[in-house]
């Protein structure tokens, strides 16, 4: 079992419910949480000596009531008239001790204000200038959000969706006379189920790939049987409807980063002949990263298609139909999260849109072209088995490769990488941006960021090298690749960079030690084929009185 992440909850509120539910919540990650004094949220936030803040915190939450911390606020809920403006400079005043706390935790989890849930409402009035609370707390949240903005370890949380989830039961007056909690033990638990998918992002361990059937899934009916003229997919009927907004629903989890695949039992030229030409499919052939549509068992069909994409298990959601089917895949492969699935087809998009497995701090641009990056793979490998041996498919490949050092537009990829890679990944330590920053400004280290691309297109900033001198020799720290691109010499490249660096510092060797996880032994037999040599069981070393070569189907750009 991973260890408990460390948490630490300040609100204005008695907060021992919420704790008690983060703690024993069955979902990963395990957290333990200590609560501070309510009703000390700005002197928690001011006082760095106390107690709670000695030790290292994985994530903080501050939880406030606007009425408790925005003055203004209070008197408009007492029915005074209040200028915005007066608003919005108490929540930069709110937010200057906010951003202490900075430095005090790897993330710091902010739930958005909501309207007292005693408050019963303005009618006409509530949007209303001045007067109207919901407005000035709209106002008021937009302005958290704005000050917020450029903090990459603090995350807003939306908790009007919590109101929402919970219903009439948000709130318990009882529990606030009896206690000073605020809010019901649903809207806790909707809050709770946020926390740890965001947790789990924040780790990397958001799932990447959904596997879908075809038949009753993707579309309605049977495309063997009744040729796809003939499956329930758009058109003036309901299911249909709902098929296609599932489908649109899919392919916006794509705009995310995610990538879709198929396992589906049918006769694959069927199947192919079916999403090439059915008018309201609105997933084509290259939405789908790859597939096995055969009749073979799905279970094995879908341990061999993340495999081919160089995923872990753990990364996938297998989405069917049949009930049997996802049985099947349950017991056989217990990584792969197989959600339970309604049988009326009209609730399709809503039990996609509830699954909390996708969750991540932040979308880059290599996220958004993640997909396309993996049809653009499809095509090397098709080209790769044409080929009569990799040396000459890597001459066709037309590889230019970037080698730039960490600044501010790349830190937030980069941390990413760290954080989110787990194959080619030496130390497997993780950082936030601000913890990777502070390391890399001493003056014996040095992190660059490879870009990668060849003629099929651009793979983005997918490689992270991290190197330290000290006691006159290099040591590689950081030796990051993602998948998309092992395989290619990007390796041999990163590893001629850090030898460079090392000759024109004078440092006599280069050495990098592997620290072995359950999914980083590609970095292993990587090593283990570099030409580095092997010292005892898990250091490799290079002699930097001589250059480490780069491969000639590789064009090697390097940014001071």
């Amino acid at each position: 079992m991973s260890q408990k992440l460390k948490g630490l909850l300040v609100s204005d509120f008695n907060a021992e419910n919420l704790a008690a539910y983060l703690k024993n919540d069955s979902n990963e990650p395990a957290v333990d949480c200590e609560v501070a004094p309510f009703g000390q949220v700005a002197q928690s936030l001011l006082d760095g000596s106390l107690p709670f803040w000695q030790s290292p915190l994985d994530f903080l939450v501050v939880w406030s009531r606007p009425e408790a911390v925005l003055e203004s606020f209070a008197r408009a809920l007492d029915g005074f008239a209040v200028d915005a403006d007066t608003i919005r400079k108490e929540v930069d005043a709110y937010c200057q001790q906010l951003l202490l706390a900075k430095g005090r935790a790897r993330v710091v989890f902010v739930p958005t204000w909501v309207v007292p849930a005693a408050h019963p409402g303005q009618g006409m009035l509530d949007l209303a200038p001045q007067v109207g609370v919901t407005r000035l707390l709209m106002q008021a949240n937009l302005r958290l959000l704005e000050n917020l903005d450029g903090h990459s370890n603090f995350i807003p949380l939306n908790a009007a969706k919590w109101v929402e989830l919970a219903g009439e039961k948000s709130y318990n007056p009882r529990l606030w006379y009896l206690g000073k909690v605020p809010f019901g033990n649903e809207l806790f638990k909707a809050a709770v189920r946020d926390f740890k998918s965001a947790l789990r992002g924040i780790q990397g361990r958001a799932r990447k790939l959904v596997v879908l059937d075809l038949d009753d899934t993707l579309w309605g009916g049977i495309v063997g049987d009744d040729g796809w003229q003939e499956v329930v997919l758009g058109g003036h009927d309901p299911v249909g409807e709902a098929l296609v907004d599932f489908q649109r629903e899919l392919k916006a989890l794509t705009r995310r980063g995610i990538v879709l695949g198929i396992a589906s039992k049918n006769e694959e030229s069927v199947a192919l002949e079916a999403i090439a030409k059915h008018p309201e499919m609105v997933l084509r052939k290259d939405d789908f990263a790859g597939w096995r549509i055969n009749w073979n068992d799905k279970a094995q069909n879908i341990a061999e298609l993340a495999k081919e994409l160089n995923l872990g298990l753990d990364a996938v959601v297998f989405i069917d139909d049949n009930p049997v089917e996802r049985a099947r895949v349950r017991e056989a492969l217990p990584d792969v999260l197989v959600p339970e699935w309604p049988t009326d087809k009209r609730l399709y998009p809503h039990a996609l849109r509830s699954l909390d497995c996708f969750d991540k701090p932040a979308i880059s641009e290599e996220d958004r072209q993640r997909p396309q990056m993996y049809v653009s793979e499809r095509q090397r490998t098709e080209l790769k088995s044409s080929a009569g041996s990799v040396e000459e498919w890597l001459k066709t490949l037309d590889l230019k490769v970037k080698a730039e050092p960490l600044n501010a537009a790349n830190l937030g990829r980069l941390t990413q990488l760290l954080n989110k890679t787990n194959q080619m990944n030496l130390s497997t330590r993780r950082l936030t941006e601000q913890e990777l920053l502070a390391w890399s400004g001493a003056d014996n280290r040095r992190v660059w960021g490879f870009h990668v691309a060849d003629r099929f297109g651009d793979s983005g900033l997918t490689g992270l090298l991290a190197v330290e001198a000290e006691n006159g020799h290099a040591k590689i720290v950081d030796f990051i690749l993602s998948c998309r691109v092992m395989g290619r010499k990007i390796e041999e490249t990163m590893l001629h960079v850090a030898v460079d660096w090392s000759r024109a510092a004078q440092l006599k060797r280069v050495s990098a030690v592997y620290s072995p996880t359950a999914k980083n032994k590609p970095t292993l037999g990587f090593l283990e084929k570099s030409g580095l040599q092997r010292v005892g069981e898990n250091q490799f070393v290079w002699d930097a009185g001589k250059a480490y070569p780069l491969h000639p189907a590789v064009q090697l750009t390097q940014e001071a």
